[in-house]
């Protein structure tokens, strides 16, 4: 049970009883949890994400869903992704590339990618009106953290002077992303039968493909990477369903 609550701390903004930060080796164990907080946060932004629908179009629900995506975790992802587009985009060598990944400030390269990634899940949202939407908004938090558990399983550390990041890695394994693998596809089978089995598919493919693009960019991962793999891989299932849809393969 700590665990679980460290994962919920960690990975959300939901205030725990106590208020204490767990230990390093309470929060570094909770890495099998992630896939269990990201349906719970999919869950709440979908119910969410409903009652929008009973008082606003589907534009403007889509958008204030966007948002409630990005505070769930207190921006803490999509602020790993405009240091790692700063850093990724600026044609430097890799250590220049990590240097400028440190800098909190945030350059345009980052913003253009910030402002893409809302742009692309309000209209990804807004092509999904029908009965879809729902499982689709589940998958979406659950992709981002099974991203998370895929890149800590498969890709070395690359600060070693430490990090927050660290504690994870240290306490990560390979069966890690098998996990997270299976985690997506019965999550994507039960809610959306097939069309949601594809969804979960598309989501870990992803995850993979940005993991070999971390590796030959800069060798590994960073903390600011796992928060670009995370809200890159929420794409994917609204992605994918909507290539479904739009083609009428189903």
């Amino acid at each position: 049970m700590k665990r679980f609550l460290a994962a919920v701390q960690f990975l959300t903004i939901i205030p725990l009883a106590g208020g204490s930060p767990p230990g390093e080796g309470v929060l570094g164990g909770s890495l099998p949890f992630f896939p269990v907080v990201g349906l719970l946060i999919g869950a709440a932004i979908s119910l969410a994400d409903w009652g929008l629908g009973l008082l606003f179009p589907i534009g403007v629900t889509s958008v204030v869903t966007v948002i409630l995506l990005i505070a769930a975790s207190g921006g803490l992802h999509i602020d790993g992704l405009a240091d790692t587009a700063d850093g990724l985009f600026s044609g430097r060598p890799r250590e220049r590339v990590l240097e400028i990944m440190r800098d909190s400030r945030t350059g345009p390269m980052g913003v253009a990618a910030v402002v893409a990634l809302v742009l692309l899940k309000a209209s990804l949202l807004v092509s999904l009106a029908g009965p879809w939407r729902w499982w689709v908004l589940v998958m979406t938090p659950l992709a981002g953290r099974c991203a998370l558990i895929v890149h800590m399983a498969l890709l070395p550390y690359v600060r070693p002077e430490g990090g927050l990041a660290g504690i994870f890695h240290r306490n990560r394994s390979q069966g890690h992303a098998l996990w997270a693998f299976a985690a997506l596809l019965a999550a994507g089978f039960l809610m959306g039968r097939l069309p949601g089995l594809i969804a979960g598919a598309v989501s870990f493919l992803a995850a993979l493909l940005l993991a070999a693009y971390f590796f030959r960019r800069i060798g590994g991962l960073t903390g600011d990477t796992l928060g670009a793999a995370c809200e890159l891989a929420e794409l994917g299932p609204a992605l994918a369903a909507a290539a479904m849809l739009h083609g009428g393969a189903v």
